[in-house]
């Protein structure tokens, strides 16, 4: 497919996912550009009835009409998580189409774990890192990933710390990259920059050199690896076409100058529409932007096959040139 069909909202994503959030989240957002959300850890859900207080106890077992709506609203909950938790069965996550080149080697990350050291991951990001979009905290893409590293890594400390903070950019991510990213003292930074740019109609060039910067100054502070993650095709960001090819082609080009990785989540996602033939809407929620539970899922999935990938190359003492960093997952 070759053209991007028009974007709506099918009975596929209006299911479980909205009715959980229709009982459970009142307020909805609906914005032009990536929504302000703070930064946290990668968040870890708990749903423990013995927290609750007295008086919330006392509550529910005196009020038959506040049971019926907890229970319905746990009900959807679980058929949301359901949902979530078989959607490859129901859709499968492919690999792009024709062909594959390696982003290099993640030397740092991949000595930490061979020497069973702690390895700390920093998912450093605008509102798709922060994960809006997902029916639950726990289908963001950094909670996806840290969840595909540990079953692959299943004795090794590995820390995935989620620092997206919806709508920004650039130059608002440049204010907090000390403190967010270099502070931590992280062994893999993989930095989603680019969609609130072109959104905002900034100079991709400008955009371009603060990451650049920005690099430099991870790379200056320890021996962090570092991955770029290129803005997502989309019916809002390919309404800035022009914008939005010069923001790609500009962040592979600074990958390449500073010898990170990239995941080219464009590319990635525009194969799913024009080569894998999946509507626009089975993987990107109702604004036209932010992806859903399964495009969250499936781009933590390829993400992390390929740092598995990378680091398997290292323990393996194969050597990848450093200047090889264009990226497709195999």
């Amino acid at each position: 497919m070759s053209s991007l069909r028009p974007f709506c909202l099918t009975a596929w994503l209006a299911a479980p996912a909205a009715a959980a959030l229709l009982l459970l989240t009142p307020v909805s957002q609906s914005r032009a550009q990536e929504p302000a959300a703070q930064a946290t850890p990668a968040p870890q859900q708990s749903a423990n009835p013995a927290s609750a207080s007295p008086s919330q106890t006392t509550v529910a077992a005196t009020s038959p009409d506040q049971r019926g709506i907890t229970a319905r609203a746990i009900d959807k909950v679980k058929q949301v998580a359901k949902s979530a938790g078989d959607i490859f069965s129901r859709v499968p996550c492919l690999s792009p189409k024709g062909g594959a080149k390696a982003m290099g080697t993640l030397p740092h990350v991949a000595g930490k774990l061979v020497a069973g050291q702690p390895v700390v991951i920093v998912a450093f990001g605008s509102s798709s890192t922060a994960g809006f979009g997902a029916s639950s905290p726990e289908f963001n893409y950094p909670n996806r990933l840290a969840a595909q590293l540990h079953r692959h890594y299943p004795t090794a400390d590995i820390t995935v710390v989620n620092a997206g903070v919806g709508g920004e950019d650039a130059p608002e991510m440049m204010k907090r990259l000390q403190k967010a990213v270099i502070d931590v003292h992280p062994d893999l930074v993989i930095w989603q920059v680019g969609t609130n740019a072109v959104l905002r109609n900034l100079d991709p060039g400008e955009t371009a050199k603060m990451v650049e910067d920005g690099i430099g100054r991870i790379q200056a502070a320890g021996d962090a690896d570092v991955v770029l993650v290129d803005p997502q095709y989309s019916p809002a960001v390919n309404q800035r076409a022009e914008s939005a090819g010069k923001m790609v082609k500009l962040l592979g080009k600074v990958a390449e100058l500073r010898h990170v990785g990239i995941f080219p989540r464009f590319e990635v996602m525009r194969d799913w529409h024009e080569k894998q033939s999946l509507p626009v809407e089975s993987f990107v929620i109702a604004d036209g932007l932010h992806m859903n539970d399964w495009g969250y899922a499936c781009f933590a999935q390829l993400l992390g096959d390929d740092i598995i990938r990378s680091v398997g190359q290292i323990k393996l003492g194969v050597n990848v040139p450093a200047d090889v960093r264009t990226y497709r997952p195999m």
